[in-house]
């Protein structure tokens, strides 16, 4: 998928090109310092590595907590108090589930079987995302052009957010690093209710076309939007006031989209992650895609062990991006054998000590793309 290809080529059942959307893109797949990354995983047992008895626990624990909450929620809940209490563990509940379940298995990486990650990764589809569009949009596209401007959708978030370099700027954003935070909080509607049906309907995302689904595809497009919608629309309206039932949707919704926004916006959108234009890669000599990973990644917060349990190993973004057929529960042991690799090779290993300390250099970040002038690509 990335060695020399400078295209997208039919990941799986997952067809998309970058032609005629953006220039060639090349990366090296091999190389000694990819060789000696691919060697740290080779140390797991191979029958291990994209499962672990530990994320079934979790799965079950997350489960629970998540249905809990909804069905105290809904039907239990007596007062505004109890309600947003409800609501907020339930987004926090189903942020889990994205982080712990829906993540491995739409990577592979839940489960060594097929079917099973296919099952589980439907997961998203029931808290209100496309599990298809996923895999196009965040496994081919993000995880092989990360950080690419005008590629990866990840940082494409114009108007409401400048996150490049080479990306145009308005007035209002010398102001993001202030505004932005509500804004993390409403994507989840975005993505929900308008996101998906729109590249669905436009064939592409971020410029680079991709196949619509079809058969099973589209059927678990279709049932899991229904599924979302009974659970979270549906079912309150019934049982409860509109006021209500809108109020806890509301929270829930915000509590869950924001938490998995400044997750995912802490591994990459932060001042040591390097950011590179389309046009730049194109015209510079192909890297290696190894390398290019851990110029663009940053990893947070490794040492607490209740948010990594919690967030599914998506603090150790750079394995991930190395290792991401590799179930999550394994990256804290891949984190020491790639940090001894990346310091045989002199090449820096990114990585905040705490989740805080992540979040303000996102914040200055923000804050520096928000001032900084547009920088042409060499040769523009």
């Amino acid at each position: 998928m990335c060695a020399g290809t400078g295209v997208l080529v039919r990941p799986g059942r997952y067809p998309v090109s970058t032609s005629g959307a953006a220039p060639t893109i090349r990366f090296r797949g091999s190389g000694d310092f990819s060789g000696d990354i691919r060697a740290c995983v080779a140390k797991l047992d191979g029958a291990d590595r994209r499962h672990h008895a530990t994320i079934y626990l979790k799965t079950a624990i997350i489960s629970i907590w998540a249905i809990a909450s909804w069905w105290l929620l809904v039907f239990w809940a007596s007062n505004l108090w109890t309600g947003a209490v409800l609501a907020v563990s339930l987004g926090f509940a189903i942020a889990g589930i994205g982080f712990n379940v829906t993540h491995d298995a739409n990577h592979g990486s839940f489960s060594p079987s097929r079917r099973v990650n296919r099952v589980m990764g439907y997961s998203l589809d029931v808290i209100g995302a496309s599990s298809y569009v996923w895999r196009v949009k965040h496994n081919v596209i993000h995880h092989t052009f990360t950080n690419v401007s005008g590629v990866d959708s990840d940082i494409g978030q114009l108007p409401f957010l400048r996150l490049a370099p080479d990306q145009r700027r308005w007035w209002f954003h010398r102001a993001q690093h202030i505004y932005v935070w509500p804004l993390y909080g409403l994507f989840a509607v975005k993505w929900q209710l308008v996101g998906d049906i729109t590249y669905l309907a436009m064939g592409k995302i971020e410029g680079t076309p991709f196949a619509r689904p079809r058969g099973r595809d589209l059927v678990g497009f279709v049932l899991g939007k229904a599924i979302f919608l009974a659970w979270a629309i549906v079912i309150p309206l019934v049982v409860r006031p509109f006021g209500a039932a809108l109020f806890g949707f509301v929270i829930a919704s915000f509590v869950m989209a924001f938490t998995v926004a400044i997750t995912f916006q802490l591994a990459h959108c932060v001042e040591d992650a390097a950011v590179m234009s389309s046009s730049e890669m194109a015209e510079s000599e192909p890297v290696e895609w190894a390398r290019h990973q851990l110029a663009v990644t940053a990893n947070f917060a490794t040492e607490n062990r209740v948010l990594s349990w919690y967030l599914g190993g998506l603090n150790h973004q750079i394995e991930h991006h190395l290792f991401s057929r590799v179930c999550h529960v394994h990256y804290p042991t891949l984190s020491v054998e790639v940090q001894k690799v990346c310091d045989r090779y002199e090449i820096t290993y990114h990585r905040h000590s705490t989740a805080w300390s992540a979040l303000r250099s996102h914040s200055r970040w923000l804050r520096e793309m928000g001032h900084r002038a547009v920088e042409q690509p060499a040769g523009a």
